[in-house]
């Protein structure tokens, strides 16, 4: 036997245990199956607070026709809350059994201008609740120079808040490495407010009310809240 047929097997033989062993660590188990069945739907409150939820939602920046949402992700909420002050604040949640590189679209620096909005700002906080923080970003959109559109945003892996593209891949490699496939939640709350500390402060309270709320597994499971 030559240099080069035996170069060739052991080629071969070294390709067959890569792909055998890809296929023994792929994950196979779904994180979400351990969830307990609890939809969003019922996780999420119509009052807290001083919030209330309105029956008619509209305005809530959605702009993949449903058919592609549907494909997209398992769950979606969209609803309007409105304080007792008046104030209203849209709630947006789209949620993923499957996490992958097409979640991706529902970020609202994609969305958003896809509907036609302009993402003038952006910049990362952190979301004070009495159960801890959450990494979160926070945007000013506008309309047409007319309707500016605050937003604040996160987005779980698991039961994690990730901070950036990079700890999401992070997170998705440590569950897959435990043989599972990581689920992940967009959680979006915005208000048509040109004030944008006024608003940037309503929809930080809207959250820290919600999460005080929850129980500890639901606080977990939107927002990485281990209290």
């Amino acid at each position: 036997m030559n240099k080069r047929s035996l170069t060739a097997i052991v080629a071969a033989v070294l390709m067959s245990l890569t792909a055998a062993s890809a296929n023994h660590l792929k994950p196979t188990q779904h994180f979400s199956d351990t969830r307990g069945g609890k939809t969003l739907n019922q996780i999420i409150p119509g009052q807290f607070g001083r919030w209330q939820q309105q029956e008619i939602s509209s305005g809530i920046v959605n702009p993949q026709q449903q058919q592609l949402l549907d494909e997209l992700y398992s769950e979606q909420v969209s609803r309007t809350y409105i304080s007792d002050q008046g104030y209203r604040i849209m709630l947006s949640i789209a949620y993923g059994k499957n996490q992958n590189d097409s979640f991706q679209v529902h970020l609202p620096e994609i969305c958003y201008p896809a509907q036609g909005f302009q993402v003038v700002s952006s910049a990362p906080t952190t979301i004070d609740t009495p159960f801890g923080t959450i990494p979160a970003k926070q945007l000013k959109t506008t309309y047409q120079s007319q309707r500016i559109e605050p937003v604040t945003y996160w987005t779980t892996i698991g039961n994690h808040a990730v901070r950036s593209g990079t700890d999401k891949k992070l997170k998705e490699i440590q569950y897959a490495m435990e043989g599972q496939i990581a689920d992940g939640l967009l959680f979006r709350v915005s208000s048509v407010d040109p004030n944008l500390p006024r608003a940037f402060d309503a929809q930080l309270n809207f959250v820290s009310e919600m999460m005080s709320s929850l129980s500890p597994g639901d606080r977990l499971r939107l927002a990485g809240l281990t209290r």
